[in-house]
């Protein structure tokens, strides 16, 4: 994949999932930076981070685990992972 499609395919990906997380959180001004961490964000608590990975299983046609449900570390990995699978 080349440099240019890979950014495309960073890009859409981070698009959608910031559109996963203003949906289920409930706000406009969600941002996103590969070191956000649940912590960052007003209102990503366990309850909301179960419906914002279920809402990116549907969004992205993944399955996550249950061990990957809990074990990304910030945004960053998580855009990572959803990359590589569904890019």
């Amino acid at each position: 994949m080349s440099s240019t499609t890979n950014d495309r395919a960073n890009d859409d990906v981070e698009t959608r999932m910031r559109r996963v997380f203003q949906e289920v959180l409930g706000r406009e001004d969600v941002a996103l930076a590969d070191s956000t961490t649940a912590a960052d964000v007003p209102g990503w608590d366990s309850l909301a981070h179960i419906n914002i990975m279920f809402s990116l299983e549907a969004e992205f046609g993944v399955q996550f685990s249950d061990e990957q449900l809990t074990s990304f570390q910030d945004v960053g990995q998580l855009r990572r992972f959803l990359v590589s699978e569904a890019g």
